[in-house]
């Protein structure tokens, strides 16, 4: 079904593509990754555990 004229949707910016601007954020996460800038997976479950409890922990730094 096609809607009237100037009732069309405009696409979002989630719906157009930057491939360049994709590859970049992924090389950017890799060289964060090498460098030891992140935080674990474990770490993060830990802390998001202790959410709502008396005695919620800080957020995890990097490293941890």
């Amino acid at each position: 079904m096609t809607k009237p004229p100037g009732m069309e949707e405009e696409p979002s910016v989630f719906d157009i593509a930057d491939d360049e601007a994709d590859e970049l954020a992924a090389l950017e996460g890799e060289a964060q990754l090498d460098a030891g800038r992140y935080v674990s997976h474990e770490a993060v479950v830990h802390w998001l555990r202790s959410w709502g409890t008396p005695d919620k922990l800080p957020p995890p730094k990097c490293g941890e």
